[in-house]
């Protein structure tokens, strides 16, 4: 079976995203430059009736962003009376610009490290990077995104640390994969990833690249698991692609982790694919509002709080896999990073008010039971039936 029908989908995918690019590539988004533009995002047009109409940008449309998009749209959003549309991008970086410019863009998804690298070049002295992250805020932290590096089934790498010197594919510009990619080469190596050697192409772009003109040697994919880049491939796929796996051992492995975190790719989430788990890395995903002020915006995004909040139980039984592994708490936050004040005043309220409830209907301990022996878990210490 050719490679191409192997990987179905995604070379009509590459074809319609090179032809939409040649039809915009004249016509810059207005967020695409902030020189010269004013501090504040753009105004809004009046408020008409009926429900609030806002936006979320996302990601690519195989990536898991884009699905954590629509279940917010559908089980956060539309509960709390807002029409929210989900938008593709690049990715974080793309993402971060367009919450800061893009009218009526009032949620993103945005990886932490992406986050970080504006806080730092604004520390730095970039007054553009400062003009644009310094009033975005933190609404929630949602999950881990695996960091997939994919090479050739014959090639000679198997683990991570060896791609250094290596045609690698990190992303489209504006994307966060492209800057995990090159932090990542950064910390691993001591040294910039070289320009020559960096492709910066979409991840349906990277795979025809390295298995059918096989003109790079690595492609590196962020996507939280299970992506749909993956689960929509056929078995066939093993027969010309791998996973470089995570030798903790290296080195390089270590210099790695002072930004990232092993995580695992595990088989069950491509069962046509991987036949074994594969260690690797990750990168925090985050949901991203601005520093809003305006009365009604703050009222709409408190509703989406509550919304949020109170759905919060049918995002994990209903919405991507990835919802499972999100905790409904406000963990401290990072040098310089701040929520969002109205919203986290009103997630700490409804979460604790959820406690509460929990605590009051549960019934007294039996104080005849032995002590209790091995490890508490997360929900029994928040209930105050486990001490550590």
């Amino acid at each position: 079976m050719p490679i191409r029908s192997i990987f179905r989908g995604l070379v009509l995918a590459m074809a319609a995203a090179l032809a939409s690019a040649s039809c915009v590539a004249q016509s810059p988004p207005p967020w695409a430059s902030t020189r010269g533009k004013p501090a504040t995002p753009p105004a809004r047009a009046p408020a008409s009736a009926g429900p609030a109409q806002y936006k979320i940008v996302t990601a690519s449309k195989t990536g898991t962003y884009i699905q954590i998009g629509r279940d917010l749209a559908k089980w956060v959003a539309e509960p709390a009376g807002i029409e929210l549309e989900v938008l593709e991008s690049k990715g974080s970086a793309e993402n971060v610009r367009r919450m800061r410019f893009e009218p009526n863009v009032k949620l993103a998804l945005v990886q932490s490290d992406v986050f970080q690298a504006y806080l730092d070049e604004a520390k730095a002295g970039n007054a553009e990077a400062g003009k644009i992250i310094r009033p975005l805020r933190l609404i929630m932290p949602l999950y881990d995104e695996e960091i997939y590096f994919v090479a050739r089934a014959d090639s000679p790498l198997n683990a991570i640390h060896e791609i250094r010197n290596k045609k690698i594919g990190v992303g489209p510009i504006g994307s966060g994969t492209a800057l995990s990619a090159r932090t990542l080469y950064q910390l691993m190596f001591n040294e910039p990833l070289p320009p020559e050697n960096a492709k910066y192409l979409t991840n349906e772009e990277a795979l025809i690249q390295l298995t059918v003109e096989k003109s790079i040697d690595v492609a590196i994919i962020v996507a939280g698991q299970p992506a749909k880049l993956f689960t929509d491939m056929q078995p066939e796929a093993r027969k010309f692609i791998k996973i470089l796996r995570l030798d903790e051992g290296a080195v390089e492995t270590t210099r790695a982790r002072k930004t990232y975190f092993p995580a695992t790719l595990r088989a069950s989430s491509y069962p046509a694919w991987l036949t074994a788990d594969v260690p690797t890395l990750t990168v925090k995903a985050f949901l991203v509002t601005y520093d809003y002020g305006l009365q009604s915006t703050v009222v709409n995004l408190n509703r989406f709080a509550d919304s949020l909040c109170t759905n919060f139980d049918k995002l994990q039984a209903s919405g991507h896999p990835k919802w499972k592994q999100v905790k409904l708490e406000l963990p401290p936050l990072g040098r310089d990073w701040r929520y969002y004040g109205p919203v986290e005043k009103r997630l700490r309220n409804c979460i604790a008010g959820q406690v509460a409830a929990r605590s009051s209907a549960s019934p007294a301990a039996d104080q005849t039971q032995p002590p209790r022996t091995g490890a508490c878990t997360e929900q029994e210490l928040v209930l105050g039936l486990c001490k550590r």
